[in-house]
């Protein structure tokens, strides 16, 4: 069996007075607030989403 890496993403800034798409990808990363942290399949459409808003947040890879 394979194991996935995961990546940990963790909102560092606001999106108040961001672009609506980027908005948008927060959202749909899971991300609700400053200092929320979920963890993500790495993929490459969630690295496409973090690239959105690299700004706005902190990635760690976890195992």
């Amino acid at each position: 069996m394979a194991t996935t890496t995961k990546l940990r993403v963790q909102q560092k800034r606001s999106s108040i007075g961001c672009l609506a798409n980027q908005r948008a990808t927060l959202r749909s990363l899971g991300l609700k607030r400053i200092g929320h942290v979920v963890e993500r399949d790495d993929s490459p459409e969630v690295r496409g989403m973090i690239h959105t808003v690299r700004h706005l947040v902190h990635v760690t890879e976890v195992g």
